[in-house]
């Protein structure tokens, strides 16, 4: 998310179904028996012509909810990303992260909140250790600061915790960077020890404190496994020497460095979403990504936002989040092409690899004009021999399509609720929509944790996929296919 007519009769149709010193947290956990999941509503409708009522939820016959846990103060403020690790799924939030226990997926609960404001909170796991970006100007590196202009920033950047005991997470250490962290990528080192973090940021600002332009740059952070709390920035690399796209003011964001990246690290592959320009990155020196291959979209990105590649590395779906998550852009007056995602074959290799554009993708629901709805996170289904995607878009709900045939994109399961309001643009919905051995998460950015039960024959293989671990901007390769 970017810092700050009517649903018609255009519907589709359903296809089938520290530091030395450790840094405290605010750690709170949650007594037994509290934030009990709801039970999810039955008897789902089918896409119909009309709009949903006011929080009515509306899916194709083939995807279904089997549980809700409603967020909990103080971690009541905006939901983001998630991670995941064995029996557990982590959810960031404007104020910290919770863990939940998804063991028994129709029953999740929740194991601990850490309160820790510092948008977005986007979050990432790796063993014992969690991941929290911080991209808001903070008195101090501590989970007790304060918001403060940026004028006056004294810290911004990432956020490191021990969660060897998932009831208890440990604040250990705190990495500034420039810019903060709005978003960033766990990149496993090739000899095992470390990590790195692949942190992007944007929006310089001559008047923001350790954030002036230009910013062409992402800060890479080196994580030793065995000795985390020496974690530190190791390069800033530039990727765009030449400034990057110019932008279009008030239409089409100018290159002011990333917002997000997806790294593929069996293939040494990376796409970086950067607000004017689509890369591809040669990643296999760790500290020294290459930009390869750009691509821009002027016609009809505003504002590249994330990327996803298939399973064989041979394309990469962009998304573009016009309006900056704050407008309501799945109408007949955007159309099919704006706020939608962009299917790219990837050609050629080595060095010579090449993005070829191939189509749009965006749900094809009109959501009424009081609903933010555009592309954003989402996540490959690990299917055999076809490409298959699961993908939120806030109140435009959560759509699963298969983009096997580059050009020809379809969506073949949906699920969704209605409008928040009736009266104004309000913002909600799903941030974040992944599937995670045999489940699909959805935090929603109001309502809590979702879970979705997809079934269709033309997934049922990744019902064999299981993953120790999870982060989806670490795109994994299925092993043995």
């Amino acid at each position: 998310m970017i810092r700050l007519p009517t649903r018609q009769t255009r519907r589709f149709k359903i296809v089938s179904l520290a530091a030395a010193s450790l840094l405290l947290a605010s750690v709170v956990t949650a007594p037994p028996g509290s934030a009990a999941p709801q039970s999810a509503p039955t008897g789902t409708a089918d896409a119909s012509n009309t709009i949903p009522g006011v929080d009515e939820i509306v899916s194709s016959p083939n995807l279904r909810q089997i549980a809700n846990v409603p967020k909990q103060a103080p971690l009541d403020a905006t939901n983001s990303d998630l991670a995941f690790q064995g029996k557990y799924a982590f959810a960031g939030n404007y104020n910290g992260f919770v863990t939940y226990d998804i063991s028994k997926p129709s029953a999740p609960t929740v194991v601990s909140s850490v309160f820790c404001p510092g948008s977005q909170n986007d979050i990432s796991v790796h063993d014992d250790l969690l991941f929290l970006s911080t991209d808001s100007p903070r008195s101090d590196d501590s989970c007790d600061s304060a918001q403060v202009p940026s004028t006056e920033t004294v810290w911004e950047g990432i956020k490191v915790f021990d969660i060897s005991d998932k009831a208890n997470p440990r604040y250990i250490k705190s990495v500034q960077t420039a810019c903060g962290s709005h978003t960033h990528t766990l990149v496993p080192a090739k000899d095992g020890r470390s990590v790195y973090l692949y942190v992007s940021s944007y929006g310089p600002r001559d008047t923001y404190v350790g954030c002036a332009p230009p910013h062409d740059s992402i800060s890479i952070i080196k994580v030793p496994l065995r000795k985390p709390t020496e974690a530190a920035v190791v390069a800033t690399p530039n990727l765009f020497p030449d400034g990057g796209y110019e932008g279009v003011p008030g239409q089409k964001s100018a290159t002011s460095g990333c917002h997000d990246i997806t790294v593929y690290p069996q293939k040494d592959l990376a796409a970086g979403a950067c607000m004017g320009d689509g890369i591809l990155m040669d990643i296999s020196n760790r500290e020294a990504p290459r930009v390869i291959n750009r691509v821009r979209d002027t016609v009809n990105f505003a504002f590249w936002h994330s990327a996803t590649f298939n399973n064989a590395g041979t394309k990469v779906v962009f998304t573009d989040e016009l309006g900056g998550g704050g407008a309501a852009t799945c109408n007949e007056a955007v159309g099919p092409n704006r706020g939608a995602d962009a299917i790219y074959d990837i050609t050629g290799r080595g060095d010579a690899r090449t993005m070829v554009f191939r189509s749009y993708y965006k749900i094809p629901r009109y959501n009424a004009d009081t609903e933010v709805c555009v592309a954003h996170n989402g996540s490959l289904i690990p299917v055999f021999g076809r490409d298959i995607m699961v993908q939120a878009w806030y109140n435009g709900g959560v759509s699963v399509w298969d983009f096997t045939d580059s050009a020809h994109p379809e969506e073949i399961a949906f699920w969704e609720r209605g409008p928040i309001s009736t009266d104004r643009l309000t913002f909600g919905g799903s941030w974040s929509a992944y599937y995670y051995n045999g489940h699909i998460y959805s935090n929603d950015t109001r309502k809590g944790l979702d879970v979705l039960k997809l079934t269709d024959w033309r997934t049922w293989t990744a019902e064999r996929v299981r993953y120790r671990e999870f982060n989806v901007q670490t795109q994994p390769r299925y092993r043995g296919w």
